[in-house]
């Protein structure tokens, strides 16, 4: 007994859903913070755009997890890094930060299958 944080998919590898969202919050080494203007956007399944982030810290590597986190200190999901934050102070506002991979929007988007 406990909390779901994943699923076996069919090839033997584990998917980390949004259930362990808590977990990753608690202790993720790496943070994005998003604009009030971008959370829709993240929460409908988009991947997060320059533009849309408040904050990044400086030690983001491209692939590294990422917790998204709301201004207010909200977790809303996590994805992975496509760009190092170096990278990132370099780019349009239109490229893309991180790519999404789970967030609390899956339970309305998911609500057949639950």
């Amino acid at each position: 007994m406990g909390t779901q944080i994943g699923k076996f998919t069919k090839s033997d590898k584990f998917h980390l859903t949004i259930h362990g969202l808590n977990l990753l919050a608690a202790s993720a080494k790496h943070k994005v913070w998003l604009k009030p203007i971008s959370e829709m956007s993240f929460l409908y399944g988009n991947s997060v755009l320059k533009g849309g982030v408040g904050r990044i810290p400086e030690n983001i590597q491209v692939n590294d997890g990422v917790v998204v986190y709301s201004m207010a200190d909200v977790p809303l999901g996590f994805g992975v890094a496509a760009k190092s934050t170096q990278d990132c102070r370099k780019m349009d506002p239109n490229g893309i930060v991180m790519h999404h991979h789970a967030d609390f929007g899956e339970y309305l988007r998911m609500e057949d299958e639950l």
